[in-house]
């Protein structure tokens, strides 16, 4: 497990460090961008999932989803630090203005109800994020055996669903090329993995959520 942490550590560190050599356009992202609201809401996002990936892949014994929360832990450590990186280039701090109000222009937006004038209650954002609860992170801590499997799968699938509209939302309303190739990169990877977690779920017999 210490092995797993540092590589998720040192792909985060080399993502962002290395992406530092990377041409900029003449125009940057300002801080009421979508871009840079983008960065901030999915470097909290992928926080959580990698935190709940790390759980499960600490005490699963399923091979399939052993890999699976590897994958999840390193893929999206390493985003996370790529986005560090995208407002560090950019001159921007790393937290600003209220979760998901850059969405309000989007379609997305729309879906969600957001119009950008009234900041979400705390409950309201984790539930448009599709985060887990404190309570639901507690269970997946207590959780063993499949159950904690079948746990797992129900909370990222939902944590993926959410974060759909987000990269939907930014390839909407942005234009800075690096941050539209990487949300759609984000877009196709989750989709492929909510069909695999999908998979797993009828594989194991878990429980309808």
């Amino acid at each position: 497990m210490l092995l797993v942490a540092v590589a998720v550590a040192a792909v985060a560190f080399a993502a962002g460090r290395f992406s530092t050599f990377g041409a900029s356009g003449p125009a940057l992202p300002t801080t009421d961008s979508a871009e840079a609201g983008f960065a901030r809401d999915m470097q909290y996002h992928h926080e959580q999932a990698v935190d709940m990936a790390m759980t499960i892949h600490r005490k699963t014994a399923d091979d399939e989803i052993r890999a699976l929360a590897y994958d999840i832990a390193t893929g999206q450590a390493a985003q996370r630090g790529e986005m560090f990186d995208w407002l560090v280039k950019w001159g921007l701090p790393q937290a600003g203005g209220p979760a998901m109000a850059w969405m309000a222009a989007s379609d997305a937006g729309h879906d969600h109800g957001l119009t950008g004038t009234e900041p979400l209650t705390a409950e309201e954002e984790r539930e448009a994020m599709g985060m887990a609860s404190a309570a639901e992170l507690t269970a997946l801590a207590e959780a063993e055996g499949t159950a904690a499997d079948c746990l797992f799968l129900s909370l990222m699938v939902r944590h993926h669903e959410a974060a759909i509209p987000m990269t939907e939302a930014v390839l909407e309303l942005g234009s800075e090329p690096r941050t539209l190739a990487a949300a759609a990169r984000m877009r196709e990877a989750q989709l492929f993995e909510i069909d695999a977690m999908t998979a797993a779920q009828q594989r194991l017999g878990c429980p309808a959520p």
